[in-house]
């Protein structure tokens, strides 16, 4: 039996791993593990040799603003390398803090701090914290999460991920949340979100296994226990 391989590259563990979205990671390893499907994480940290040719999927979590401005500095080195990959349409999935370090800027209590500059977005300061459940939707499927986040962000433009059906997304003003360019997703939901939404997380691998491969189905699981956290999260926000 032909064993097929992916690779996701996990950008900055040591910094970018709050709110337990290390778990996504675990979800993609998982899903794929189930379907026979090897996925090999690599992580790649502050200082390392930029190597990406045999990447597949990328991923950035979240962080503090102390850790963010450490890892941005860091990330200028892979600007270039990880353009390249989104525009020949790698998986990315950046989560909140890592999510605001692909803009143009994000502002905090600190100051102004220069982001990546891979997407014309950027993130203000909001007068208070959104926290809370939230409920998204995509062109395709419903998502569900948590939002912790001081940050408002503005797309310039960009297609967001989803609409905000509850909750606040983005800026709690537009009602969009997150953004996608190409196979690129950048979104504050934290949960972690992949475990939650497994429908999001068979994208990400079918959209890797058909760069890859050329393979355009995926095999089904039984997603039973995923559904139930869902439904009780959607009851519990007085969703249907």
């Amino acid at each position: 039996m032909r064993i097929m391989k992916l690779t996701m590259c996990h950008l900055y563990p040591e910094l970018l791993n709050l709110y337990g979205d290390t778990g996504n990671v675990l979800a993609l390893f998982k899903r794929c593990q189930w379907r026979n499907i090897q996925l090999d994480v690599i992580e790649h940290h502050m200082g390392d040799k930029v190597d990406f040719k045999d990447v597949d999927m990328f991923f950035v979590g979240a962080g503090a603003a102390s850790e963010q401005s450490i890892a941005v500095h860091d990330m200028k080195n892979i600007k270039a390398n990880l353009k390249d990959a989104v525009e020949q349409g790698k998986v990315l999935l950046a989560i909140c803090g890592g999510y605001q370090l692909l803009g143009q800027y994000y502002q905090g209590k600190g100051g102004t701090a220069d982001g990546l500059g891979l997407f014309d977005f950027y993130t203000e300061p909001a007068d208070s914290h959104f926290v809370g459940n939230i409920v998204v939707k995509t062109e395709d499927y419903y998502l569900v999460g948590f939002e912790n986040h001081i940050g408002k962000t503005y797309l310039n433009g960009l297609k967001p991920l989803g609409q905000v059906i509850s909750g606040f997304g983005n800026n709690g003003e537009d009602k969009t949340e997150g953004v996608r360019y190409k196979n690129a997703i950048g979104t504050y939901l934290h949960g972690p979100l992949l475990p939650k939404n497994p429908k999001l997380c068979d994208e990400i691998i079918a959209i890797a296994l058909k760069n890859k491969y050329n393979i355009a189905n995926l095999e089904e699981l039984d997603d039973s226990l995923e559904i139930k956290a869902r439904e009780h999260i959607l009851k519990s926000m007085g969703q249907k």
